[in-house]
């Protein structure tokens, strides 16, 4: 009980939910396009259970995750596979890959957090795929928030493996975090790592937008 009236908890909930969202849309649009071929009376059946299956799968998977990214060298090929992702989300017409690993590096290992946020997000994703895809493209910034979001997670994620965390404390410890304010005697931490991963995603992700995009008539 004590984790849920922290602000870490509802602020890494409000990532889980939020990359979850941005990753999980074409999942969405997959069930409903299999379940659009189904007899009418069965098509409400089956979005459902596709849905209540996405997120046992995703929970199994990600807890999964969380476990590995214990283990030494694994975020530092997490941190560098979710920078790619995320700048790929920044591309036009990519898919930005699988989130498992993204929502596993958010939750940092608490497992409440992780469940509650799936359990929240996955729904939310499936039922409303139509309306979310449509508001993403009316609001593209949503996306570049979302992929700056996972390249924060990403920098933190280099930073933080076993095999070169003591290294960074003692060398170059502002690069792990620093407190950033306090509300209401809430501390609020930021990594330097991390921040400089999303700047890096946006920047990164628009370049390479920029040269993969056609070339406007004339």
């Amino acid at each position: 009980m004590e984790e849920l009236l922290t602000s870490h908890f509802w602020l890494g909930l409000g990532a889980i939910i939020w990359v979850n969202i941005i990753l999980s849309g074409d999942n969405a649009v997959v069930i409903a396009l299999a379940a659009r071929s189904l007899p009418a009376h069965q098509q409400t059946k089956a979005v459902i259970w596709g849905a209540g299956a996405a997120v046992v799968l995703r929970i199994v998977l990600t807890i999964v995750a969380v476990e590995l990214l214990k283990l030494a060298y694994l975020k530092l090929l997490g941190g560098a596979l979710l920078f790619w992702i995320a700048v790929k989300l920044l591309v036009p017409e990519d898919d930005g890959g699988d989130g498992v690993i993204a929502v596993a590096a958010v939750a940092k290992g608490s497992i409440v957090l992780l469940v509650l946020g799936l359990l929240i997000s996955i729904p939310l994703v499936v039922f409303g795929a139509t309306m979310l895809m449509k508001i993403m493209e009316t609001y593209p910034v949503i996306i570049t928030v979302g992929a700056a979001l996972i390249g924060y997670v990403s920098g933190e994620m280099l930073v933080t493996d076993p095999v070169v965390l003591e290294w960074f404390k003692a060398n170059a410890h502002w690069m792990v975090d620093f407190e950033l304010f306090a509300v209401f005697g809430h501390k609020f931490e930021l990594s330097a790592a991390g921040l400089i991963g999303a700047g890096s995603v946006v920047v990164a992700g628009k370049w390479l937008a920029g040269r993969t995009s056609p070339p406007r008539e004339t």
